[in-house]
């Protein structure tokens, strides 16, 4: 995985934890790198997203697709559950869809009398939260708490979720009309945001060629698994120990105290924000092959990661400002350590 990245086109790990043998993180970061290659079997022209999840899969995050209907993201994620061998459940969120339909619900069984527990979707490794926008706060809640807790309590008992647990919510960022827009304190929660493009003309093309000679995509048998939660395990644990240099530590904080800063923003980077930056940046560098962060590796996440999780100001949106031209100023004036 080791190229150039935009991803478009916590809390912070020590450096003092002891990681895994090398061999053992070596192979791990082959067995990720091997995904794209695998991904691409079924969908053309989405590296870049692929690597977002991965990202997310090393962090203990969560990620929020934006793309327009009939960009791949189901299958996408679908695919790549296969080439990481973990469970995938599919939810469509709609306007009359109840929290219990989401993390499940006590169920009475005639033969015994009793209530018992029916597990809900959220029972899996990758969860498809699809136009999580289009269903009520109340349920919207539910599932963010799940996110959170990674746990889900019915009744007074907790019930943990399995591990790795990555939830892939998704947004038409076109389409409002009826739906509920995610609060800032919810959207927070989300590790990144991935923007998932309409492929470019070559790789559309290529896309038309495999339907026309009989690709099906609800027949995954090509995609085989690359690697699974041992090699996630692995992954996680060297990342824990990839190197923060003091001048980078302290060119995240100038980048989110700028977002505080800025007369285009109302609402600027949390905390929360700085060590998810700094959690999406190690995990790159770990998969770019270094066990140190650079302020490249910075920058290259600093979008994905932040562009949700500040506010503009209605203004600035008159003006015709965006989440991403606002980021893209201040990385530009925050000085880069050297």
């Amino acid at each position: 995985m080791n190229h150039p990245v935009d991803l478009d086109k916590d809390d912070a790990p020590r450096d003092d934890v002891p990681g895994p043998p090398a061999a053992d993180a070596d192979a791990a970061r082959k067995a990720l790198a091997a995904l794209r290659a695998e991904v691409a079997k079924t969908v053309v022209g989405q590296d870049p997203v692929v690597t977002g999840l991965v990202i997310a899969l090393l962090c203990g995050g969560h990620v929020l697709l934006e793309g327009v209907p009939g960009t791949a993201k189901t299958l996408l994620v679908k695919t790549l559950s296969r080439a990481l061998d973990l469970d995938f459940k599919r939810v469509q969120f709609t306007p009359d869809l109840m929290p219990g339909d989401v993390t499940g619900s006590l169920v009475y069984d005639n033969r015994t009398a009793e209530f018992g527990f029916r597990a809900g979707p959220v029972f899996t490794h990758l969860l498809l939260a699809d136009e999580i926008n289009r269903t009520p706060p109340k349920t919207q809640a539910s599932l963010l708490e799940a996110m959170e807790e990674r746990q889900v309590s019915v009744d007074g008992e907790p019930r943990a979720l399995p591990d790795p647990f990555l939830v892939c919510a998704t947004q038409n960022p076109v389409e409002y009309e009826g739906t509920y827009p995610l609060p800032e304190a919810q959207l927070d929660r989300f590790l990144v945001k991935l923007a998932v493009p309409v492929p470019g003309r070559d790789e559309e093309i290529a896309m038309l060629r495999r339907h026309a000679a009989g690709f099906d995509p609800r027949d995954l048998s090509e995609v085989r698994p690359v690697a699974g939660a041992a090699e996630l395990a692995a992954g996680r644990a060297a990342v824990r120990t990839v190197h923060l240099d003091a001048k980078v530590a302290a060119y995240v904080v100038d980048l989110c105290r700028a977002t505080r800063q800025s007369p285009s923003l109302q609402l600027g980077v949390s905390p929360r924000g700085a060590t998810a930056l700094l959690a999406t940046a190690r995990a790159w560098a770990w998969l770019s092959g270094r066990d140190y962060v650079t302020p490249d590796d910075v920058k290259a996440l600093a979008r994905p990661t932040l562009r949700h999780r500040i506010g503009l100001r209605p203004e600035a949106e008159l003006e015709g400002a965006t989440a991403d031209g606002v980021l893209e100023g201040i990385l530009a004036h925050v000085p880069t350590p050297r």
